[in-house]
């Protein structure tokens, strides 16, 4: 059985202008790999309604997973949840068991629970909270769409938590082979390679050091055993490498 699709959309202006560094989908990517689950598509998208909308819709059809990051704060362009809960046609409103989480969230640090922070506990119907650990707001999934926080250190936390729950299959092995040549230089050689191991995924990767062209060979697989014999014929392919 191949392992399941997934896709990652990222949503908020500040990734589109350059303002914010994107990180969260790096590391569910690698996080992904660990899991079993094969990453086909990742997206960025601004804070505009209909355009979360189409691309949920979108994505989530084509997937068995979806996973989105940004939008679901206390703030006026905080918009994801609205539009998640329209792209499956559901209702939204304040949940009471999100309402309790973040009114003992702020009870315990003597901070006031005002009615911008009320807005993260809105949550469509149906939909299964993700724990933050971090700052109490939660995230949620809708059938195959998992909604989480654009924060990275209480993303990272959501991920964790909601990974384990979800049904993987074989984690995505590698192996790297470096080389100080040019990568023209063994297209050729690395194609012939790919074509004798289909079961096989082989990247090449050229960079610079010092002024000297050098390629990555990697070579990916969830069958150790295809790995490793893909690689032992990599290595006698290209033994100048390491």
């Amino acid at each position: 059985m191949p392992n399941p699709s997934c896709a990652i959309l990222i949503i908020g202006d500040e990734i589109l202008t350059g303002r914010t560094r994107e990180g969260n989908a790096h590391h569910l990517a690698g996080e992904l790999v660990k899991a079993g689950f094969d990453l086909r598509q990742i997206r960025v998208i601004s804070d505009d309604h209909p355009t979360i909308v189409a691309a949920v819709r979108e994505l989530s059809a084509s997937h068995d997973h979806l996973f989105t990051s940004g939008g679901i704060g206390p703030t006026h362009d905080d918009i994801t949840a609205d539009a998640v809960a329209e792209a499956f046609g559901r209702p939204i409103g304040v949940r009471d068991d999100a309402r309790a989480i973040l009114a003992a969230h702020y009870a315990a640090r003597g901070v006031e629970f005002t009615e911008a922070r009320l807005r993260m506990a809105r949550i469509p119907d149906g939909a299964n909270l993700i724990d933050n650990p971090v700052s109490g707001a939660p995230g949620f999934s809708v059938e195959n769409c998992h909604v989480m926080a654009g924060v990275p250190n209480i993303f990272q936390a959501m991920v964790a938590g909601l990974l384990p729950r979800l049904a993987g299959g074989q984690p995505l092995l590698s192996r790297n082979w470096q080389m100080m040549v040019a990568e023209a230089s063994i297209a050729d050689a690395l194609r012939a390679l790919a074509e004798a191991h289909p079961d096989v995924s082989f990247g090449s990767y050229p960079f610079v050091t010092e002024g000297q062209y050098g390629t990555n060979l990697v070579a990916r697989a969830t069958d150790p055993a295809a790995l490793e014999t893909a690689f032992a014929a990599l290595q006698a392919a290209f033994p100048e490498g390491r």
